[in-house]
């Protein structure tokens, strides 16, 4: 099969969906793998690193898409790359259409096959190509709300750890999924004082298990995430419902109550984000501030840390890249029912439930 790598076009968007070492591996099981130029370079994947693999570079995204069949990247597809799509295509990336109807319409136009990281599953009914992202995008949320805290960027002046004669931060992070775990375990390092709501008690028991109480732990329910934004220096939104879009569970009112300067990284932006204030925001002009509040929206987060973020999505999405060039697409889709969760559209269908829901 002819395997496309195209470099990625999303703002300060550093990784590449497929490795010099990944490219070897498909190259010697007989497929031939196109990456475009300079595709891997800013964060240390030379072009010659690629050839050198058996790759081949070509100059322009139009080429790679020209002449490919199974287009891998790590982003949506951006305005001018939908226009490269055809239905001969199948494109396997980050798809999180529930949060844009007009990507959604833009790959339903294109005719194409699309099958996204983040509603594959495993056995166990994880999500193991969004783990890894999720994991680098919550470690980075406490990391980016530890920076919004600071008076220079807008923040109330408050260290997340403080020091001996001082409180630490107040940390609320909603959600204890991998995001949520990632992040709790960030700002715990950071001597915060931290929170973590979730709906179920399972996650919530393991977090106390793990941290021995250091951790505290809360169902969330309305009335108690409004009590406990009011006492926030710093929110982390860590909410994910798998394909669809976030629930909406911090309103204006929440956001309004919170301390003059206080923070809220809202990491369920790719999906939408989960407060009624949200909006996506780029690496170049990361924060806005709602009523006192520094927002930090930044829809792809992991690109922050762009070389661990392509070593750890290559290290899971090759093993289906692998499948679906072996096997051909149909035969990979019918044989693998945790891929065939990937599948979000074809021909113009609309395939994955959460999806469809979303747009009605």
């Amino acid at each position: 099969m002819i395997i496309g790598v195209p470099k990625e076009i999303k703002n300060h968007e550093y990784r590449v969906a497929v490795t010099p070492s990944g490219a070897q591996q498909l190259v010697k099981s007989g497929h031939t793998v196109l990456v475009e130029a300079a595709a891997g370079e800013r964060i240390g994947f030379r072009d010659q690193d690629y050839l050198a693999a058996g790759a081949n570079i070509l100059f322009s995204a139009q080429e790679v898409f020209a002449q490919a069949e199974l287009i891998v990247k790590v982003k949506e597809p951006q305005p001018e790359e939908l226009a490269l799509l055809k239905p001969h295509h199948t494109l396997f990336t980050y798809l999180h259409l529930a949060a844009s109807q007009s990507l959604t319409k833009g790959m339903q136009a294109s005719g194409c096959t699309g099958i996204a990281y983040e509603t594959i599953t495993n056995h166990k009914g994880e999500l193991p190509l969004l783990a890894p992202m999720s994991a680098i995008a919550g470690r980075l949320a406490a990391q980016a709300g530890a920076f919004c805290l600071q008076t220079a960027n807008g923040g109330r002046g408050v260290l997340m750890g403080g020091v001996p004669g001082t409180l630490p931060a107040n940390i609320a992070i909603i959600g204890a999924g991998v995001v949520g775990q990632n992040a709790a375990a960030m700002a715990v390092g950071l001597g915060g004082d931290v929170t973590v709501f979730d709906l179920n008690v399972a996650p919530l028991q393991k977090l106390d298990s793990e941290y021995k109480g250091r951790v505290k732990t809360c169902i969330a329910n309305e009335q108690v995430l409004a009590n406990a934004l009011r006492q926030a220096d710093l929110v982390i939104g860590a909410v994910l419902v798998p394909g669809a879009s976030a629930p909406k569970i911090i309103t204006d009112e929440m956001i309004a109550s919170m301390p003059n300067g206080s923070a809220f990284v809202d990491v369920a932006i790719d999906q939408g984000g989960c407060s009624t204030t949200s909006k996506a925001t780029t690496h170049d002009q990361p924060t806005y501030v709602v009523d006192g509040v520094v927002h930090y929206c930044v829809a792809n987060m992991p690109a922050a840390a762009a070389r661990t973020a392509t070593d750890a999505l290559t290290n899971q999405t090759l093993p289906f890249v692998q499948k679906l060039a072996d096997l051909g697409i149909q035969q990979a889709l019918a044989e693998d029912k945790h891929l065939a969760n990937g599948l979000n559209v074809a021909a113009g269908k609309l395939m994955h439930p959460a999806v469809i829901a979303a747009m009605q």
